[in-house]
């Protein structure tokens, strides 16, 4: 009697465990699945935000105005389409006939405008509704709230980045007829995909301020404020002290600081092929150089610092957005 009844016990404990394993399987998946469920609601969120629609509508119009600069622009520089190095599917992207900037202008004048957007009420709308706490009292990972904002808002600027950069390269080979060469392919992707991490930079830091402030209008403000000091003011505090400065490695390496100079400067060199140094040139580097194209590797190399130098003030950003929200008390 005994034998059975441990039997029966054992029989009863399998069951048991196997009834747990299949809740913690379910449980796991159901976790797992959350992460993207939040990166749903988050781009339904920016898809159907006013302000959201307006940056997107003003990027397309600024996109399609500096296309129509840019073929005007093509009449001026017809010569060279007969010669090896002219890049002309690339000049789509920056040269313009003075009336509206080119298209790489735009983007880093208008995108940090869209990073901003995307990003300045990202945690602190939530906290004011109510709605922060309730998202934090589901079982889902904390972490995962932080970077699913990241992640749709990520996801939207590339798509939105590619669709317009494809768009001018489509009108632009109906128009002209001439398909790009590959390595002007890549080079836009590579344009494209350094535009996105900028924007992202802008993200970051309209995110940490929307953790670190309460109301959404200062951070806000407080991102807007730091876009238009690098934006237009910075170059005018450095020209200041370029006139009682006489190394010109100083001064190019102070400008560095803003991201808008190291984006300005490995656009250029990613869409110019013929640009071959981003600093002054000794005479003997000079002497014995051969006037020429540089391959996308040999550029790619040439913008290592300024990648760097993104990624990491990209990083930075998001790690402290990252600390302050895992540490925010979130009960009222």
């Amino acid at each position: 009697m005994k034998f059975i009844n441990g039997i029966l016990k054992e029989v009863e404990l399998l069951k048991i465990s196997q009834s747990l394993k299949r809740w913690t399987s379910k449980e796991s998946r159901t976790v797992q699945n959350s992460f993207w469920i939040l990166v749903q609601k988050e781009v339904s969120d920016h898809i159907s935000s006013w302000r959201v629609n307006i940056i997107v509508l003003l990027l397309t119009l600024t996109c399609l105005g500096s296309l129509y600069t840019a073929l005007s622009g093509l009449k001026d520089v017809a010569v060279d389409i007969k010669t090896e190095d002219a890049f002309l599917f690339l000049k789509l992207f920056t040269i313009s006939d003075g009336t509206i900037p080119p298209f790489f202008v735009f983007v880093s004048f208008i995108g940090p405008l869209l990073g901003i957007a995307l990003g300045f009420d990202a945690v602190n709308s939530e906290f004011n509704k109510g709605t922060l706490s309730r998202l934090v009292s589901q079982p889902i990972p904390r972490d995962y709230i932080i970077n699913a904002k990241f992640a749709a808002s990520m996801l939207i600027i590339s798509v939105l980045l590619f669709a317009l950069g494809f768009l001018v390269a489509a009108l632009g080979i109906i128009t002209t007829g001439i398909p790009p060469t590959p390595q002007e392919f890549w080079r836009v992707i590579a344009f494209l995909i350094l535009s996105i991490l900028y924007i992202g930079f802008w993200l970051n830091l309209s995110i940490l301020f929307s953790i670190r402030f309460k109301q959404t209008a200062t951070s806000a403000l407080s991102s807007i404020a730091i876009w238009i000091f690098f934006s237009v003011f910075y170059s005018m505090i450095i020209n200041i002290i370029a006139k009682s400065s006489q190394s010109e490695v100083f001064i190019q390496n102070i400008m560095r600081l803003s991201p808008s100079q190291l984006y300005s400067e490995a656009t250029m060199t990613l869409l110019t092929p013929t640009i071959r140094a981003l600093g002054p040139l000794t005479m003997e580097q000079v002497v014995g150089a051969i006037p020429s194209a540089l391959p996308l590797s040999q550029s790619l190399l040439l913008i290592t610092p300024q990648l760097i130098g993104l990624i990491a003030a990209t990083i930075a950003c998001f790690g402290i957005s990252y600390a302050l929200f895992m540490r925010k008390e979130i009960r009222h």
